[in-house]
């Protein structure tokens, strides 16, 4: 079983509004995303199926100073993201340890 990989770069991110953008280009959502939290939620459960018989792995780089400048923001985001898990058995979401300083 293949995975597909996308990486969510959040290099330079600083506030909901840059998260969201980064989110809709990293996952390639369509132009009438409504950038909030209701529309992220319910565009992570309806992504489309990757190639082949795996699931999708996002990968969130860079996340420690988007957490660490707006806390109640990335608390929202780790909900969201959980839901989607939650309700999408072939979706993961992981965040990278490493070169987030």
């Amino acid at each position: 079983m293949t995975q597909f990989v996308v990486t969510l770069d959040l290099d330079g991110v600083t506030d909901k509004s840059a998260l969201m953008d980064r989110c809709a280009d990293a996952l390639g959502l369509p132009d009438w995303f409504g950038r909030n939290w209701d529309a992220l939620a319910d565009s992570l459960t309806d992504l489309p199926a990757p190639p082949g018989d795996g699931g999708l792995q996002i990968v969130v780089r860079n996340w420690r100073p988007y957490a660490e400048a707006r806390p109640q923001e990335w608390v929202i985001a780790q909900d969201v993201f959980a839901q989607a898990v939650d309700r999408v058995p072939a979706l993961s979401v992981l965040l990278a340890l490493g070169g987030s300083s």
